[in-house]
């Protein structure tokens, strides 16, 4: 059976996802995933693009240009309560990256825009942890490269844990307009893992109009591309899901427009506090 142009199935390969804004037809966010034996090595040119590079399990070490980053990564795991290692590396940049132990590496990647920046490690202690939403919504989410942090050019980086039963990226938002103070507009890809990783979970994502409106079963390692509207998630019963968010458009903010045929749930919650 076919499935839709927006769910990139995961391969059983050493890249396990490769979004290109060629393949997604959009013009910013990249999106790449390696799997990594230990003493696997890879070289990466950035050229004119920007990279955040998340260790998302394993060990790893990586250089940018002269700059050497030593044993990045503790996590065995994804749904570990733990923030993850990343590194960001400019545009006009020689990476290469080599796998203390077996990992996987998340290279997420945007314009790297006029300005000349510096490589940087992304601090896991600083990174902001927090609960988002109320009952069956509630999720754990860790902002990896926040679009508060001046140091990018284009990227958003985030991670979110949803634990099973539990509804996220909801009540379903959009950011497909370039419309501040009201939205913005940025592409955005799901990366999803499942715990226990024979599990499935659903995704949604629909424009006001339908005339974009795909439902996906995803399944470990697989990936959901969101060119625009709305894009909520559900983790059914049994099976917590966590996903990383990679997000980057004309201008670095988030903001974001619920669906007004979904919003009376936030003005539910408000009244219960």
């Amino acid at each position: 059976m076919a499935h839709s142009p927006l769910l990139i199935k995961a391969a059983n390969a050493r890249t396990i996802v490769d979004v290109t804004p060629q393949r997604a037809g959009w013009s910013y966010v990249g999106f790449k995933v390696l799997r990594l034996k230990k003493g696997d090595t890879e070289c990466i040119s950035t050229e004119a693009r920007e990279l955040c590079m998340v260790v998302l399990t394993g060990t790893v070490n990586m250089e940018v240009d002269a700059q050497c980053y030593a044993q990045l990564g503790i996590r065995d795991s994804v749904f570990e309560p733990v923030s993850p290692a990343a590194v960001y590396a400019p545009g006009r940049a020689q990476v290469r990256i080599e796998a203390v132990r077996d990992a996987e590496v998340a290279l997420c990647s945007a314009p790297a825009g006029a300005d000349q920046r510096e490589a940087f490690v992304l601090d896991s202690a600083a990174m902001a942890r927090s609960v988002r939403g109320r009952g069956s919504n509630r999720r754990q989410v860790c902002d990896i490269l926040p679009h508060d942090d001046p140091r990018a050019a284009h990227l958003l980086v985030v991670e979110v844990l949803t634990p099973a039963g539990h509804a996220s990226s909801y009540p379903p938002h959009k950011h497909e307009r370039d419309a501040l103070p009201e939205e913005t507009l940025l592409e955005e890809t799901y990366y999803h893992r499942l715990d226990p990783p024979q599990g499935f979970a659903f995704q949604r994502v629909y424009t006001d109009d339908r005339s974009l409106d795909e439902a996906m079963a995803v399944e470990n390692h697989d990936t959901v591309m969101v060119p625009r509207g709305y894009h909520p998630v559900v983790a059914p019963h049994g099976y917590d899901l966590y996903y990383l968010n990679v997000m980057a458009g004309p201008s670095r903010y988030w903001k974001f427009k619920n669906d007004p045929a979904h919003a009376w749930m936030l003005q539910l919650a408000n009244r219960r506090r």
